[in-house]
């Protein structure tokens, strides 16, 4: 069985914060608002979520992983409108992959990814 879509959810202690960073700084759709959940698209069947939380629990081995032929171009969109990249961009041989890593406002650990096989959603 495969889901039509994904949604990553993460917790956030200020919406506004995070409305900023998800629409402003890694420019995503907004594409419902929920009141204290906001969630964005970040492919054609994939979306994040981020909910408020009186004590959010950031980072807590959830990464979300946006899958890009650009990882370079995100990479520099994110820092030219203020966002810090933590990690990369850099090749991963382990993993095949081409990839970044940051943080949102929360502390939720966020990974820019490119696979080096172009056919990587083929299935086996």
């Amino acid at each position: 069985m495969i889901a039509d879509a994904q949604i990553t959810f993460l917790p956030c202690g200020d919406l506004e914060r995070s409305r900023d960073f998800y629409g402003r700084i890694l420019g995503l759709e907004l594409v419902v608002d929920q009141g204290i959940c906001l969630i964005y698209r970040a492919s054609s069947d994939g979306y994040v979520g981020v909910c408020e939380r009186a004590t959010p629990d950031p980072g807590q081995g959830i990464i979300t992983t946006f899958v890009t032929d650009d990882v370079d171009g995100w990479c520099a969109a994110i820092v030219d409108r203020g966002g810090v990249i933590d990690i990369g961009p850099e090749h991963s041989a382990t993993y095949a992959i081409h990839h970044a890593f940051l943080r949102d406002p929360d502390g939720n650990i966020l990974e820019i990814q490119r696979f080096d096989d172009p056919d990587w959603a083929a299935g086996p």
